[in-house]
């Protein structure tokens, strides 16, 4: 059977569709179906309907920088067990894009203005942890999906996304499950734990994103 060998530029190449198709809300393919599935959509209030935009706004944002983030490790790890690994758990937060964006669009809103500059942030962010080795590249897999792990279940709790919209809670709910299991994966592959004060930074750097993707 053949098999194609790419190029840098290819790799090059292949990389800005994904950089270009992620930040400007073009429609991600997913693999696996929509979780929302046959759910009935809920009735919402306009300040519900508002509130459940911006909190999925949010979570299509930080799958944004889930697919930088990924892809910037992936196209530095050394090991190519742990590129596969990377690139693999890519395409499940693909699935996530793509959901989300689908959601936003049932309640007539859209992704952050900003998707551009916070998947260059991320993106960069993933070669610099890429760049120290792969133990720490896994490392902050583990410690940026606990991280994504509980912001997703604060959405499910009372104060989170409304009670009523099931669409919405159907797919942060698998969102949750896969990035509870891209850590296991991580840890299991050999994960070093990051040292203070990264993990502090890197939650700092979501709470600001949290804070403006929920409006803009």
């Amino acid at each position: 059977m053949f098999t194609r060998h790419y190029s840098l530029l290819d790799r090059c190449l292949d990389q800005i569709e994904r950089a270009l198709g992620a930040s400007l809300d073009v429609r991600a393919e997913a693999v696996r179906p929509n979780p929302a599935g046959d759910q009935p959509e809920a009735e919402l209030n306009e300040e519900q309907r508002r509130h459940a935009a911006g909190l999925m706004r949010i979570n299509h944002t930080g799958e944004v920088c889930a697919q930088a983030l990924y892809l910037g490790q992936a196209a530095v790890a050394r090991d190519a067990g742990t590129r596969t690994q990377l690139l693999a758990a890519a395409q499940e937060e693909a699935d996530h894009l793509s959901w989300c964006q689908e959601r936003l669009q049932e309640l007539d809103s859209r992704g952050s203005v900003l998707n551009p500059l916070w998947y260059t942030g991320a993106y960069v962010m993933g070669l610099a942890a890429g760049l120290r080795g792969d133990g720490w590249n896994l490392g902050f897999v583990v410690e940026t999906e606990r991280q994504v792990e509980a912001h997703l279940d604060a959405h499910l709790d009372h104060d989170g996304l409304p009670q009523q919209d099931l669409r919405s809670r159907a797919i942060v709910a698998v969102m949750k499950d896969d990035e509870a299991r891209h850590a296991d994966h991580a840890q299991a592959a050999g994960a070093r734990p990051l040292p203070r004060p990264i993990p502090d930074l890197m939650r700092l750097a979501a709470a600001t994103m949290k804070t403006v993707a929920y409006r803009l």
